[in-house]
């Protein structure tokens, strides 16, 4: 497997795109997060970069989870990055202030991981047959740490965020969309050309009217960085308690990191375990 977990692509000097290419089903860690992070800096100071859209090349996946299975020193060890924050937050956050636009085109599950560097994009676009959104976290007995506390309550609203959170359950394209999970779902095969079109659209415009305009969007919708920050800690210490352990035991036997039904319907299994 090529150790180029996350690879750029300069398809013009103003629209860039990130393919996230993890097999067998996208999973986030510690070898990921100096990728990443350095993308999300070449981004941040380029002049001419005007839109970034992120997508997958796992076929079913977009990002799932982070990795169970990497020792904790691994990412412990990565320090925290430019705004103070641990690595994961701290990426997000610049994502969603950059002075570029980024959207995600999302084609399989985006989940856990994969929905945090979601909502960190400016817009989301699902396809509608093969898009399933969602936090499992819950399920497993783990507060998610990526910021979705402080961010899908001010797109969906208060009782539709705390459904996606509390349920821990899978959200097909179409509710994503129903829910403002995502901008808009389409036809599989109509999403790649209206990406693309929309990022050629905004793209001809002017880079400081594009940056200026967000800017004051961001100040009117986005969680400070400490608010989007603080659910990280609390995440790494619920991994550690023992519930949390025995669950996700639960899930590595029955299949959690590999190809098969418990990453293709991590939504039911997760609700599976308080049967166990």
């Amino acid at each position: 497997m090529s150790s180029k977990l996350i690879s750029l692509t300069r398809q013009s000097p103003t629209i860039w795109r990130v393919t996230l290419n993890n097999p067998p089903v996208n999973i986030f860690g510690p070898k990921s997060i100096p990728q990443l992070n350095e993308i999300i800096t070449e981004l941040e100071s380029d002049k001419e970069l005007k839109v970034v859209i992120f997508e997958s090349a796992i076929e079913g996946f977009f990002m799932t989870h982070y990795d169970f299975l990497s020792p904790a020193e691994e990412t412990n060890n990565i320090p925290p990055g430019p705004t103070g924050l641990l690595p994961l937050p701290d990426m997000l956050v610049r994502l969603s202030r950059a002075p570029v636009v980024s959207i995600a085109k999302i084609r399989g599950r985006a989940t856990g991981v994969g929905s945090e560097l979601s909502l960190a994009c400016d817009m989301r676009f699902a396809s509608r047959e093969k898009t399933i959104m969602g936090h499992f976290e819950v399920g497993a007995g783990i507060v998610p740490g990526g910021g979705p506390m402080a961010r899908l309550p001010r797109l969906m609203g208060r009782g539709r965020a705390l459904e996606v959170l509390l349920s821990a359950n899978d959200f097909p394209g179409d509710i994503a969309e129903q829910y403002g999970y995502v901008n808009r779902a389409f036809p599989d095969n109509e999403l790649d050309n209206f990406v693309d079109s929309l990022a050629e659209r905004i793209a001809s415009f002017d880079k400081q009217a594009i940056s200026e305009t967000k800017r004051f969007v961001d100040i009117a919708s986005l969680p400070s960085d400490i608010e989007a920050g603080a659910e990280m800690v609390v995440c790494y210490a619920s991994i550690g308690r023992p519930e949390a352990q025995r669950r996700i035991k639960l899930l590595l036997d029955r299949g959690l990191h590999q190809a098969g039904d418990v990453e293709t319907r991590l939504g039911y299994h997760v609700g599976q375990l308080g049967n166990h």
